[in-house]
């Protein structure tokens, strides 16, 4: 089952207008219905929380009403679709299959929109390596900063083990595993450290902790999120840079109901890696993490609160 990927992650929200600037300050782009774009198509869809359409809601605070996966070929619809009829309610019109899976999570697979990129990475002038160029800017005047890709999404759920179960059924495989917390996960159709994450926590609790999209490099992460800051939204946890994955990072608070992240440079993997396993801790989730603080120059004292 070639599952590449979410494609699109639904949400059903309390306040439309909130969210709609929310997602364009974060740099997706409105292609008209409510959807709004990274450069490669993928997307967040924004609904009101009682709109009829939408699946069922879960019973807890999330708002995330489904996930949408995108697969590579029309083989691998009819596969996820022949799997999930051994025990399950299954509908599929328009090309598009769709269930629940054992957490509660509504879930949805269609051919990918993802649009192919051609696009380069963040460069480094490191030392030896032969590809250093003179006269080519590392933070170009004006870089844009955009999120290129949809890159995971994460759960709370009551049960990981039995999630767990149900998304190797589609092919899903763990790359890494915190002890007695979750496993990060990856289908067959990528090499990214993680689509999927998922951490064990009481009941009540259970729905989308984050999502993010892929960035061009660290230097697109605080670019964007100091751009994000300055805007006026609150951050959570970082900038920093993730042990497991090895993605730089830095979340945000947001009206969705879930925290929203930007990340870059994560992992890749193929079937030679084995996975590693760790107790969950700070040590463990970050190697490292800085704070925001406002710009300032050597030529004075730093702006009042920051540390001294």
């Amino acid at each position: 089952m070639n599952i590449i990927g979410p494609d699109a992650l639904v949400f059903g929200v309390d306040d439309l207008p909130a969210c709609r600037q929310y997602l364009l300050d974060y740099g997706l782009s409105d292609a008209g219905g409510d959807r709004f774009e990274a450069l490669d198509g993928t997307a967040i869809v924004l609904r009101a929380r009682d709109d009829a359409t939408l699946p069922s809601a879960m019973g807890t605070a999330s708002l995330l009403r489904e996930t949408v996966y995108g697969v590579a070929d029309a083989a691998s619809l009819d596969a996820i679709e022949t799997e999930l009829r051994r025990d399950r309610e299954v509908s599929r019109r328009d090309g598009v299959v769709r269930s629940v899976d054992d957490m509660g999570f509504a879930l949805a697979f269609q051919l990918t929109v993802r649009r192919s990129l051609v696009m380069p990475a963040e460069r480094v002038n490191g030392p030896g390596d032969p590809q250093r160029a003179p006269n080519q800017l590392g933070l170009p005047p004006e870089l844009p900063a955009l999120p290129r890709t949809l890159s995971h999404v994460v759960y709370f759920v009551p049960d990981a083990a039995r999630a767990e179960a149900f998304y190797q059924r589609l092919g899903f495989v763990c790359t890494d595993r915190f002890t007695g917390v979750g496993p990060f996960l990856r289908p067959a159709g990528t090499q990214d450290h993680h689509t999927l994450f998922m951490i064990q926590t009481p009941p009540f609790m259970k729905g989308c902790e984050h999502f993010t999209f892929h960035m061009g490099g660290p230097t697109e992460v605080l670019l964007a999120g100091t751009r994000f800051v300055e805007k006026g939204y609150q951050s959570f946890w970082g900038p920093g840079r993730h042990r497991f994955g090895s993605n730089w990072f830095w979340y945000f608070n947001s009206p969705l109901g879930c925290h929203v992240e930007y990340d870059a440079d994560m992992d890749l993997h193929d079937e030679a890696w084995a996975a590693r396993e760790v107790p969950m801790g700070a040590d463990a989730s970050q190697l490292f993490l800085f704070q925001y603080r406002e710009k300032w120059a050597p030529s004075g004292p730093p702006p009042p609160g920051a540390a001294h």
